[in-house]
Formats: structure tokens, sequence, C-alpha cells
């Protein structure tokens, strides 16, 4: 079975219950600290306080710890990569996701050729 780190774009889209992602529900939901920031803040706009902290409160138990390494890797990574227009969370993320054995699962079309994804578009 496949295991996955889930960015914002994908923990967005299973609120949405978008079906193409309805499969990925069945997976251990695994994310960084960063992500979930990002994805709280997409979820206060979209529907308010209450929800963004529900759901802030529910996936915090899903987030692994991101070592210095990691952090390193994922800035030169962003540098390197600075034409695509990543974010940090996002570059966080996909590094954590390889240096964890975990596959990047996302819908944002800057990591659609990476190596290392699932690309799951809406």
């Amino acid at each position: 079975m496949k295991k996955y780190l889930f960015d914002s774009y994908a923990l967005i889209e299973l609120v949405k219950a978008n079906p193409k992602y309805i499969s990925y529900l069945d997976s251990q939901i695994t994310i960084t600290i960063f992500n979930l920031v990002e994805f709280t803040y997409s979820i206060l706009q979209d529907y308010g306080e209450n929800k963004a902290k529900e759901l802030c409160l529910k996936f915090k138990e899903c987030v692994i710890d991101v070592d210095e390494e990691t952090l390193l890797e994922a800035l030169k990574f962003r540098k390197e990569h600075h034409r695509r227009g990543l974010s940090y969370a996002d570059c966080i993320g996909y590094i954590c996701a390889k240096s964890s054995n975990l596959l990047f699962l996302t819908g944002d079309e800057q990591f659609r050729d990476l190596p290392n994804v699932e690309f799951v578009k809406k």
C-alpha cells in the first residue's frame, strides 16, 4: 500500500469531498506543521474560524517532525526551482516526503512532472 505526505491542496480537496481524493481517505494522513498552517489559513478564509479550529485540531495529530537537515534541503530545492513559484510549505512537504519514503500527494501544477509525486487534479 502506498503511503503519502498530503500537501495543503490535497487536504483542502478532502474537505471539499472531491471525488478524485475520496480513495485517499483510507490512507494514513501525514503532513508537516507548515502544510497544516497553510491549510488552516485557507479553511479560515473559506469556512470561518470555527471550522478552521476544528480541522486544525483534527489534522494536528497527523503532523510529523521536520528536522533542520530537511529544512535546509527544502530551501535549496526551492532556490533551485525558483521559477516554479513554489511555496515554502510545499517545498518542505515535498522534501520531507522524500526523506520519509512517502509520496507527495498534490494537485499543484508546479509539482506535476517531479519525481516522488502523486499528482491528482480536480
